[in-house]
């Protein structure tokens, strides 16, 4: 069995250093091989025409045909397929953060480059496109791999309706999702790893970048998804080469699979999508298999989302996401991590926003994540719970989304504000921690800059 999963890591390591190639020789043969530039200038629209609010990620109906048809629709014959993008940003919250804070920053009022990224995107003739993403984290002061999805695509006719066949080759479960209801693509759509954040989160939307799946689908009459595949853990050594951490949440034991069902359905100028998403997997905490045991997550959820643009550009959209968890915690009761050998986690998130012109944005979200109790796995929290709710604020401006740049068609740029309110964090309301903390302690105001060359 060692020999087995040797094996099978040893494949995925190769796959992923061969889709790292892949993304390289994208840039590095476009004048050979009619590759296409970043994303913009390949389809010949602005960035409002496939972005909600002029910037990504969002996306319109058309952003969503063009990344199920394996980012390869085009109108410019060629253009260099290099993207850059930066976000920096201040961030305050309500009191000062407990122990220690990263290094070279204070526990609180902080001023941060959060990220910088590079992309290589485009599509290759009809059939193969896709984007790498590498990002340096200026808090972490590090480099790492970041998003990855790299597609091959075919279209066919069955019975009269037009259907697309894709495979994804990709690094996190729901990178590869066109509606913006699920954890690779949901609001906020910027964040800062010096806000605070609640400790429990489903497994689904824990494991961007230390694994790599592959997944097929089928996109029919532009209206049905129907999605299957599966992720497996990369090796240690893959893991700290790219720059991140192999130990958390842990290393799952084969592949997990995952499927996804959605439905969308236009009706000239707005749009319904409702959906549903599923994964499993037996995961070894910590990358710890000593025991003989494996945990054991299967998250089940359900999404739903609305848009609406008017005549005169003004554009309104709901997003929304429930995710039920179901954990058997055998390795982690071996372990002395966890009490229970069951337990269960519970999310669901909503958001709303209107754009003004499609320029001036207002969002409002709410979130709340609850389960139960466990002595050992939620012992930091005074009620032993993972429970926390709150709701999120945001007002944005993007200054060049639609045409008029005048830095030329691949700039552009948006200036925001962020406000997080806790009502509950990690259990309860006040003195979560049996310290004297309270949630309303960790409300975050975040200005950012993000832009996009």
């Amino acid at each position: 069995m060692g020999r087995t999963r040797k094996t099978g890591t040893a494949i995925f390591t190769a796959l992923a250093r061969a889709a790292l190639l892949a993304g390289a020789l994208i840039g590095l043969t476009a004048t050979r091989a009619a590759a296409v530039p970043a994303f913009a200038l390949q389809t010949g629209q602005t960035c409002n025409g496939c972005h909600v609010g002029g910037f990504g990620p969002q996306l319109t109906p058309l952003g969503r045909e063009f990344k199920m048809g394996g980012y390869t629709l085009r109108t410019n014959s060629f253009n260099v397929p290099v993207s850059a993008m930066a976000v920096a940003s201040y961030l305050h919250t309500a009191k000062d953060q407990p122990g220690p804070p990263a290094d070279h920053f204070s526990n609180n009022d902080n001023a941060a480059l959060d990220q910088f990224s590079l992309f290589l995107a485009g599509g290759i003739g009809s059939h193969f496109g896709g984007f790498v993403q590498t990002t340096y984290d200026g808090v972490a002061r590090k480099f790492h791999w970041d998003s990855l999805d790299l597609r091959a695509v075919a279209t066919a006719t069955v019975k009269g309706v037009n259907v697309i066949f894709g495979a994804s080759l990709n690094n996190a479960p729901s990178v590869q999702d066109a509606f913006n209801t699920l954890p690779a693509w949901g609001f906020p759509y910027t964040t800062s790893t010096l806000a605070p954040s609640p400790g429990a989160a489903p497994l689904v939307g824990s494991l961007a970048q230390n694994t790599l799946g592959v997944t097929t689908y089928a996109w029919i009459n532009s209206e049905v998804l129907v999605e299957a595949g599966g992720y497996r853990s990369l090796s240690r050594d893959f893991l700290d080469r790219a720059g991140v951490d192999p130990f958390s949440p842990g290393s799952i034991k084969g592949v997990a699979p995952y499927g996804r069902l959605a439905y969308q359905k236009n009706f000239g100028d707005w749009n319904v999508q409702v959906g549903a998403f599923g994964m499993s997997a037996d995961l070894y905490p910590g990358r710890d298999n000593t025991t003989g045991f494996t945990d054991h997550y299967r998250d089940l959820g359900v999404d739903a989302s609305y848009q609406y643009f008017a005549a005169n550009k003004d554009v309104f959209t709901v997003n929304a996401r429930y995710t039920d968890e179901r954990q058997r915690l055998e390795a982690s009761q071996a372990l002395g991590l966890a009490s229970n050998g069951r337990g269960s986690l519970k999310d669901l998130r909503i958001d709303a926003s209107y754009y003004w012109r499609n320029k001036l944005g207002f969002t409002v979200g709410a979130f709340d994540t609850y389960g139960s109790a466990d002595p050992l796995l939620y012992s930091g929290n005074r009620t032993l719970k993972p429970l926390s709710q709150g709701a999120n604020f945001q007002v944005d401006h993007t200054f060049l989304g639609g045409s008029g740049s005048p830095f030329g068609p691949r700039f552009n740029a948006r200036v925001g504000v962020q406000y997080t309110a806790y009502s509950r964090f990690d259990g309860a309301s006040r003195n979560y921690d049996g310290l004297g903390r309270n949630a309303s302690d960790n409300n975050t105001l975040r200005a950012f800059l993000w832009a996009a060359y």
